[in-house]
């Protein structure tokens, strides 16, 4: 080893004996004005304790992810006494470049009221009657039919397979295949991923397993949902459906300030009494 390799071993040792032990702690005044800044600590830096590091949230296990969302998807159904949101639409006929963009204030009230009021509209005449305006009616008309149980997310309406651990926006959800039990409109085959710290359903996806009209022949969508006043609302849908007639339609929805709150108490109370009355009245017969 050269004389300089020597000098820089000892630099080194020096300054390593010099240096403070984790247990230690220095304050300039004691050890004299001479010492280097990089060996006064700072007394007012914040110390972390072990205690304070959150610890992890834990992971539900699958099966009791899917059996949280069933028992409130089935509890939503008869739970969620009113809505209000601004749903933003933006339709899209790719094959001859038409679009159009319509804002409507959306108002559901339990059991069986939809009402859209127009806020805005921009571009094509012929997407927004025959796209948007279509989307729509479609919308009232199932929840004027009642037919949110029969197309809900539910245990009767769907088998449910195991897929799997995902990420969703940076936060873990478990996936899970569903097939409809039977072939009707407003089911889907596809997957559903619900939130693996709670159970809340995140999203949905698939192909629509029977289609609403003779001339729509596909129609795949996207759909993701936020926890909002205790209820898993939508707040952004992207849909792609072949048509018959113009080809490709591209619809976007979004969801913005929602509002939503809860069937009075004393309304669900008077309709579980009833439920019981007319059990009661069909088993003497």
């Amino acid at each position: 080893m050269s004389k300089p390799s020597y000098i820089l071993v000892l630099a080194l040792l020096l300054v390593s004996a010099a240096l403070p032990s984790p247990a230690q702690s220095f304050v300039a005044a004691d050890l004299g004005s001479d010492v280097p800044d990089f060996l006064v600590s700072d007394s007012t830096l914040p110390v972390t304790s072990a205690r304070e590091i959150p610890a992890p949230r834990p992971l539900i296990a699958p099966d009791l992810a899917l059996h949280t969302y069933l028992e409130r998807a089935q509890r939503q159904l008869s739970e969620l006494g009113s809505t209000s949101d601004l749903m933003i639409v933006n339709a899209v006929l790719p094959e001859s470049s038409q679009q159009a963009r319509s804002e409507v204030r959306r108002k559901f009230s339990a059991p069986r009221s939809l009402v859209f009021t127009s806020v805005a509209f921009v571009g094509d005449t012929f997407v927004k009657t025959n796209i948007i305006n279509r989307l729509l009616q479609s919308e009232v008309e199932h929840v004027e039919k009642g037919s949110g149980p029969q197309s809900a997310i539910t245990a009767e309406n769907y088998r449910f397979s195991y897929k799997g651990t995902d990420t969703l926006e940076g936060q873990p959800v478990h996936v899970f295949q569903v097939k409809p039990r039977q072939k009707r409109v407003g089911l889907f085959k596809g997957r559903i991923y619900l939130d693996a710290y709670n159970g809340s359903l995140r999203r949905t996806e698939g192909v629509i397993s029977k289609s609403p009209s003779f001339f729509v022949k596909r129609i795949s969508f996207t759909q993701d949902y936020a926890d909002i006043s205790g209820f898993s609302l939508p707040v952004h849908m992207h849909s792609e459906a072949q048509t018959r007639l113009v080809g490709k339609a591209i619809v976007d929805v979004q969801h913005q300030d929602y509002q939503a709150s809860a069937v009075p108490q004393e309304r669900l109370s008077t309709g579980a009494q009833s439920a019981l009355v007319g059990d009661g009245a069909r088993g003497t017969h």
